[in-house]
């Protein structure tokens, strides 16, 4: 983070973390108190450890770092992360398809488990199937390695698919108010297509949800097909990346209350794009593997996931 950014995100949240002084004791500045959060998402280093650092209460910066990440989620989150509307879908699609080739792309889907220790009498809900416990990040992800949708708390033992079928985004998918542009034609063809999300294979295909064929019977055309398909997929993985490698809190187990993970995961997400509105940054190089020539579109099948996918190997490859 540059100065500049620092100084611009303390002006938009002076106020709320200023404090009321009394004839007891001045209260902390608000610099140091965001200086404290910065550097707990940044290191990961425990609140022991900032103790000796800050020179202050272990409980007290406790409570600085919750009360600071909740100010900068509310702070930040309707200038930087506010949910699109038909416009804003319509400007990811054509950034999806200029950067990524995947045409009437809206996003794409993924979640991440952060890491906790063992929460309280909490049996194995957080328990993954990786064998640790964490909580489970949602997210939507656009062209630009920035978030446009997170869903941040549930247990590490629920998957993927369940969490975007409760979550409000996909309840508002499947419920047609998501206000997304109507169909159009992919480049080269003159049938209607609708906008999609692209995901991996733990969620379900859906008009609005695009997923890789299955392994099995895989032709020419499929494999071209996913291939196209993962190489927009692997943005909302990049994502998490950069999102981890600048704040190095996800690279350790959070000895926080679930409820104070969510915080500092919300955080952390919104300051990622507010870094990226205000600096940019580095875009991930993604290697391209030749692909063969492709011609003429996919034969139709039987199963609805198939016709979901009619032409999907239209673009033509080439060595």
């Amino acid at each position: 983070m540059t100065i500049a950014s620092f100084d611009s995100l303390l002006d938009m949240i002076h106020s709320d973390l200023l404090k009321q002084a009394s004839k007891f004791r001045n209260p902390i500045a608000p610099v140091e108190r965001l200086l404290i959060t910065l550097r707990f998402l940044a290191t990961g280093n425990s609140y022991t450890s900032l103790h000796y650092q800050f020179k202050l209460g272990i409980s007290t910066i406790q409570g600085i770092v919750n009360s600071t990440c909740r100010i900068i989620w509310a702070a930040l989150q309707p200038r930087h992360m506010e949910f699109p509307s038909r416009q804003k879908w319509q400007e990811i699609a054509d950034n999806f398809w200029l950067k990524h080739s995947f045409p009437n792309c809206i996003g794409a889907i993924d979640g991440k488990h952060v890491r906790l220790i063992c929460p309280p009498c909490s049996g194995s809900k957080y328990h993954n199937y990786k064998k640790y416990f964490s909580i489970t990040l949602l997210a939507v992800v656009d062209a630009d390695y920035c978030f446009t949708y997170i869903d941040v708390g549930n247990y590490g033992s629920s998957n993927d698919a369940s969490i975007f079928k409760r979550c409000k985004l996909g309840v508002r998918m499947n419920d047609g108010k998501l206000d997304l542009p109507p169909p159009r034609p992919w480049p080269g063809k003159t049938e209607p297509k609708p906008f999609t999300f692209v995901a991996d294979e733990g969620f379900g295909l859906s008009v609005n949800v695009m997923r890789p064929y299955s392994q099995k019977k895989m032709n020419l055309q499929k494999t071209a097909f996913n291939n196209r398909l993962t190489h927009a997929r692997r943005v909302v993985e990049c994502t998490f990346g950069i999102l981890s490698n600048k704040w190095p809190v996800f690279h350790t187990s959070m000895q926080l209350h679930p409820e104070n993970a969510v915080q500092v995961v919300k955080a952390a997400c919104v300051l990622h794009n507010y870094l990226r509105d205000m600096e940019g940054g580095i875009v991930p190089e993604i290697i391209e593997h030749p692909l063969p020539q492709i011609a003429g579109p996919i034969p139709r099948g039987s199963s609805s996931a198939l016709n979901l996918r009619d032409d999907p190997c239209s673009w033509q490859y080439k060595d």
